[in-house]
């Protein structure tokens, strides 16, 4: 038998110190991350499409197209970043990485805002859908904005529990609502289409230029599923190839979708009637001018039901993903460490989950009695997301630079070389377009404005006193490598 090995005078022995760190469970595959994505995308088609009409009029298409194009570069930014960094942080991820702890603050608190708003304009936008059921749910204030508070609570205690249980409703329900989708897309080009009369009221009612770019501003908050999706990353199984082809499936879906739901809403109806009486349900009023009567008869109650699922789906989607975003920022320190607090039994980020479902209960009070808090949710929900997409793309871009030789499982094609670095013009273009659009709607949109703006102040406060707290200087970037490993 071997001789057991005895210590000797003078050796040292080292006993390592075993550091206990919850972790969340890979449990979520490709369906799971495309169904939590889809809800968040998907579902903005239920409001997207009403909120651009008001200011994009007959233009309303082109709107949705161009910030399309934008999409398709933004996910696929997004597919190379969460195939290389899979971890739960999104953008804000690749901005600590790449730019430093500065910059991924930055990105995280700006996705918080967007997060925050996706939570709250889904959960309102559900009672006017199920108005069809019951009258009150649409025409009451007070009724309507009380059943989308009740949302967030019930979906606040099913997070709590855990993902397994929600991502299996997404799944479910994703399915079920493209079909439908699909299917009004279909019927609506056979008995609605008429490419001359679509024509006139693109022509007759084409915006002003100002207007034109604003409705593409707003557009793109039809495409912020993307960031829920990287979001999952550290819970999804071989997160560097399911991601990304999730990501993929979710841009060829959303594109086909939006651009036949656009063009037959203004073969259904003039555009001024769209963007008034059918803004905060425009799917509805696509069935409700259906010809036929027995397919209107069974659409009208289907997108009741439907619109609802998928809208719980997308508020569901904007809590789990704020709750991992905290969760990663608070285990870098970035945000104050209680919200990265896992429970102990459930394995979820259950404080982020509660303190954020309550200030998106907070947003939807003023649904109690003012008239324009539909308009300034749209506003302000870009703002945070159109943000969060700059330091994407500025971050991708970084890391070619800083780190060429960063392993890449899903890399962007079309890239110039500049001083030895390929660079994805896909990115470039995403970045100069994202920032050009950002700073739009910050001019042009003064409550978006100043509450956004309020809202990076106080996270910049919150960060400089946690950076204080650990005593290093608020512009040190990033923490040299050699430091960490000492």
């Amino acid at each position: 038998m071997p001789e057991t090995y005895r210590p000797k005078p003078g050796d040292r022995i080292f006993r390592p110190r075993r550091i206990k760190r919850f972790r969340l469970r890979r449990v979520l595959g490709i369906p799971a991350v495309f169904s939590a994505g889809y809800g968040n995308v998907g579902s903005s088609i239920y409001y997207a499409l009403g909120i651009v009409a008001l200011v994009a009029m007959g233009a309303t298409p082109v709107a949705l197209g161009i910030a399309g194009v934008l999409f398709i570069f933004t996910a696929l930014t997004y597919a190379e970043g969460t195939a290389a960094l899979p971890e739960a942080g999104g953008s804000a991820s690749f901005a600590r990485h790449g730019l430093g702890e500065t910059a991924g603050f930055i990105a995280g608190w700006a996705l918080m805002l967007s997060y925050i708003v996706t939570i709250s304009i889904s959960a309102f936008t559900i009672p006017p859908y199920l108005g069809f059921f019951w009258e009150p749910f649409k025409t009451s204030p007070f009724i309507g904005t009380w059943a989308s508070v009740g949302i967030v609570g019930f979906l606040m205690l099913l997070n709590v529990i855990g993902i397994r249980e929600t991502s299996f409703v997404n799944v479910g329900a994703t399915i079920i609502d493209i079909l439908t989708q699909v299917s009004l897309v279909v019927i609506g080009f056979i008995v609605l289409f008429n490419p001359t009369v679509l024509l006139h009221r693109i022509i007759d009612n084409w915006p002003s230029g100002e207007n034109l770019v604003l409705g593409i501003a707003l557009a793109t908050i039809a495409y912020t599923g993307i960031e829920t999706m990287s979001q999952m990353a550290e819970e999804t199984k071989r997160p560097e190839t399911s991601v990304p082809r999730a990501l993929v499936m979710m841009i060829v879906a959303v594109l086909v979708i939006f651009a036949g739901i656009s063009l037959v809403s203004l073969s259904a109806m003039p555009v001024e009637e769209l963007a008034s009486e059918w803004s905060r349900d425009p799917v509805a009023g696509i069935a409700f001018h259906l010809p036929i009567d027995l397919i209107r008869t069974v659409l009208k109650p289907l997108i009741a039901v439907l619109a609802g699922t998928i809208l719980l789906i997308a508020t569901n989607a904007g809590l789990i993903g704020i709750s991992r975003l905290a969760f990663s920022q608070g285990s870098h320190g970035l945000v104050p460490p209680a919200l990265s607090r896992i429970h102990p039994r459930f394995k979820t980020p259950y404080v982020s989950i509660i303190v954020f479902s309550i200030i998106a209960i907070v947003i939807l009070l003023p649904g109690f009695f003012a008239a324009d808090v539909f308009e300034n949710m749209g506003a302000l929900y870009a703002v945070g997301s159109l943000l969060a997409f700059m330091f994407a793309h500025a971050s991708i871009l970084a890391l070619r630079i800083r780190k060429p030789e960063m392993p890449r499982p899903f890399k962007l094609g079309w890239n110039i070389r500049i001083k030895g670095r390929e660079l994805p013009v896909s990115a470039m273009v995403g970045l100069l377009a994202t920032a050009g659009i950002w700073l739009i709607i910050l001019v042009t949109q003064s409550y978006s404005r100043w509450v956004g703006l309020g809202w990076m102040v106080v996270g910049v406060l919150i960060y400089l006193y946690i950076r204080r707290r650990r005593r290093k200087p608020s512009d040190e970037w990033q923490v040299p490598l050699k430091r960490q490993k000492s």
